[in-house]
């Protein structure tokens, strides 16, 4: 019997918990195509069992959907939209890079800049919404350190950038 420090994984058919690929079908979520670097970069690198992928932005297209500081042109809310697409563009370059997200084993680090203005304080609650999209979809158990950071501006105008490193299956 589990203790309250151990937590129980819900299983369905009685076998292994859902995939990523599974959650993303369950929660209804349609992956974005994978946006187009927007200068001299890569999107992702691997390297051993670990991809690295670029600064992601909340963008649709060529552009940003979202512009705007957090606190001054746009509130916590709009700035947590953001974040979640941001979270979206970082799942859908990785499943080009790895074929399914299914190769993912561990999200290693999770890496949010968050344009504000003056003493803004809710960077936090900011980054929670990719935070979250990330629980949602590959489970409690693989989420992430977490550093976020409060920035005067980012490419595009956005409000918002993701780095990640996750760990894929041999």
């Amino acid at each position: 019997m589990p203790t309250n420090s151990e937590s129980q994984i819900v299983t369905h058919a009685g076998s292994q918990p859902p995939s990523a690929e599974q959650r993303l079908k369950e929660l209804g979520i349609t992956l974005p195509a994978p946006p187009e670097p927007f200068g001299a970069y890569v999107e992702a690198v691997r390297t051993g069992n670990l991809l690295f992928l670029s600064g992601m932005l909340p963008t649709e297209g060529h552009g940003a959907k979202f512009i705007g500081r957090v606190g001054a042109e746009i509130d916590v809310e709009a700035g947590r939209k953001a974040a979640r697409l941001a979270a979206l563009n970082m799942l859908a370059v990785a499943r080009q890079h790895l074929g399914s997200l299914d190769r993912v084993t561990r999200i290693v680090r999770l890496g949010v800049s968050v344009a504000t203005s003056g003493d803004v304080r809710d960077q936090p609650k900011v980054a929670d919404a990719a935070s979250e999209l990330l629980q949602d979809v590959f489970g409690k158990d693989k989420s992430p350190c977490r550093s976020v950071y409060g920035v005067a501006s980012l490419p595009l105008g956005a409000p918002v950038e993701l780095e990640v490193i996750f760990e894929l299956a041999e």
